[in-house]
């Protein structure tokens, strides 16, 4: 299957990203899209990354576009020295997926690219090579740094003093700025596990094995924290003292709380405990995916701009819609693309405002517990199929989920969500960057919501493979 775009920017695999694949793409986004001028070209630690970054930057310049060289960086560092200057920005990345996968994501002045541009970016392929004049080439000096400066300045050089915070380092594009944001706020940084190999994080769907080790260096360093990304920074991974993983949807209900965000835009897919909060005045529900959460992002401030508007993932990423204040005092510019940073930091910030650790901050929130998976190397045709049989047959749902309880109500806003009698959830959705059917599942205990997602996974197994 060729690259294509999915969820969140264009992937596909390595051997498919040829050099005129990726020229045609950068001719694409250039004639398509703004870009102010100029284009930042920023990369992950995959072995493909920095090869495909040069295609990019050979086609930027060839068009006559200022092209600048970030470098290895985290996604959102990138896109907030872009859009701090009023340019365009390509980061080359597959975020979580395998090292033999990669893929590109376009960025205008004004944030990550909506589907709208994606669909003209598409349209635009085909466009001739250039033969005019040679843009410029810079390298750029200050994202990284200023990236840093973003969270201490707001944060504070002693909100987390007298604390030791885990960073499961591996290849993650983050790992080195982790660890200076977090002794810049006053902690005592624990690095751990770097890795010269690639290793794919999937933030939502983190092993036994994997979840098993980040509790033993909890319990070794005695943390109080631990935190890791995906491999591009653009997701988040937060565990409390005990090792447990604190999901990425209750992050972001938390940071949304620190910030004081009252409009909430988020997939389908998250948390049900965030449209019960009163502290927020109008909860969005959306499409999977980071563009249809900056769309409705965008609705929100289009008709209040001063609307105090957010958006979270279940995997954590978190959107900025408006400029919020710092504990410190700082300002937190808009960052409309997912961030890993802000959902580790505010939380933290925010349990320690409240006088309480991560979990205690965490149990005060309501009762909703959420788990998810997926199976590995499903081609989409046939995740697909699957749904699309049990969204349009009662009987076929009925035996996928026999003994999951009675359907109670059934949501197609993206994928088959099924919500049963007491009020436990099951979902069901086609990855949109990898060939893998992801399970979500929803209750009113962590266990039984482990449960349900486990049971959906062998149903799936049965029915699809992998």
């Amino acid at each position: 299957m060729a690259p294509k775009f999915g969820t969140s920017g264009l992937r596909g695999l390595v051997t498919e990203l040829t050099p005129d694949f990726v020229a045609d793409y950068t001719r694409a986004y250039l004639a398509a899209c703004d870009h102010g001028g100029a284009v930042h070209v920023g990369w992950d630690l995959r072995p493909s990354s920095p090869e495909i970054a040069e295609a990019v930057i050979a086609t930027i310049r060839a068009a006559g576009v200022r092209a600048i060289r970030q470098g290895a960086l985290p996604t959102p560092a990138l896109a907030l020295a872009s859009m701090g200057q009023g340019h365009g920005a390509v980061m080359i990345t597959g975020s979580h997926i395998p090292a033999d996968r990669n893929g590109l994501k376009f960025y205008t002045p004004s944030g990550e690219i909506t589907k709208t541009d994606e669909a003209a970016i598409t349209a635009a392929l085909g466009q001739p090579a250039p033969t005019g004049e040679t843009g410029a080439q810079e390298e750029g000096s200050e994202a990284k740094a200023d990236y840093v400066t973003r969270y201490t300045n707001a944060f504070g050089s002693d909100l987390l003093a007298g604390l030791s915070i885990g960073i499961y380092q591996h290849s993650s594009v983050a790992r080195d700025l982790m660890v200076a944001v977090i002794e810049g706020l006053g902690a005592r940084a624990v690095p751990l596990a770097r890795s010269e190999a690639f290793i794919p994080v999937d933030t939502e769907a983190v092993d036994p094995d994997t979840r098993a080790m980040l509790a033993g260096w909890c319990a070794e360093h005695g943390l109080d924290a631990l935190i890791s990304t995906d491999g591009d920074g653009d997701r988040p991974m937060v565990c409390d003292a005990s090792g447990q993983i604190v999901p990425g949807d209750v992050l972001g209900v938390l940071s949304a709380l620190q910030l004081g965000a009252k409009v909430i835009c988020t997939p389908v897919s998250s948390n049900s405990m965030v449209s019960e909060m009163a502290e927020f005045a109008a909860v969005q529900l959306t499409r999977i995916g980071s563009p249809y959460v900056i769309d409705a992002m965008e609705q929100a401030l289009a008709e209040d701009p001063a609307a105090q508007v957010a958006g979270f993932e279940a995997n954590g990423g978190f959107l900025l819609g408006f400029t919020a204040t710092g504990p410190a005092g700082g300002m937190l510019v808009p960052l409309m693309t997912r961030d890993c940073m802000l959902p580790i930091v505010a939380p933290l910030a925010l349990a320690r405002v409240c006088g309480q650790s991560l979990a205690e901050l965490v149990a005060t929130l309501p009762p909703r517990f959420t788990a998810a998976d997926r199976l590995q190397e499903i081609p989409t045709e046939k995740s697909l199929a699957l749904i699309a049989e049990l969204e349009r047959d009662p009987a076929a749902r009925a035996a996928f989920f026999n003994d999951m309880g009675p359907e109670r109500a059934l949501d197609l806003t993206d994928g088959l969500r099924v919500s049963f009698a007491d009020g436990a959830v099951v979902h069901l959705r086609p990855s949109g960057n990898a060939p893998e059917c992801r399970c979500y599942a929803e209750a009113d205990s962590p266990e039984k919501a482990r449960a349900l997602m486990r049971k959906g996974l062998e149903n799936l197994q049965v029915r699809l493979g992998g």
